[in-house]
């Protein structure tokens, strides 16, 4: 009896445990969804500044694009600021994720496409994000975007 009720309890804490890392997971999920939504908004009202909040600001960000990787907040912001330098060069971007992993506590991987629609193009391409929980927010530690067409 007293072996039964011991597996009994291990069997019982091993779904305890399961269920708290699937709602860890689901949370992680839906605080980097968040973040991303908030980065669409922002981007939508040519808000540069709180769009670039959802990436680590740090000297150690990485960013790739078609010219090869480049480090540091201050660099990705001001490419994207000669990038799109008004509303109207920036768009209303869509973001559709179509993959999310929570790799552990702490970090995550996204890959997903975005989509800008402009008065006169549409362009589009995809991005692979990869996510770090620092001081209890998710931010972008890595973003590796690029076009599916010529710009």
């Amino acid at each position: 009896m007293k072996q039964i009720l011991i597996l009994t309890s291990f069997i019982f804490l091993g779904f305890f445990v399961k269920g708290q890392s699937l709602s860890t997971n689901a949370l992680a999920e839906s605080q980097i969804r968040l973040v991303m939504e908030i980065q669409e908004k922002a981007w939508n009202r040519g808000d540069l500044s709180s769009y670039m909040s959802g990436y680590w600001n740090s000297d150690s960000l990485m960013f790739v694009g078609r010219r090869g990787p480049t480090y540091g907040w201050g660099t990705t912001y001001a490419n994207y600021v000669k990038a799109y330098p008004d509303i109207e060069q920036m768009g209303q971007l869509n973001f559709s994720i179509l993959k999310l992993d929570i790799i552990d506590k702490t970090h995550a991987f996204v890959v997903g496409k975005w989509h800008l629609k402009r008065k006169n193009d549409e362009p589009q391409g995809y991005f692979s994000l990869l996510w770090q929980k620092i001081e209890g927010e998710w931010k972008i530690v890595a973003d590796h975007s690029s076009s599916s067409q010529a710009e």
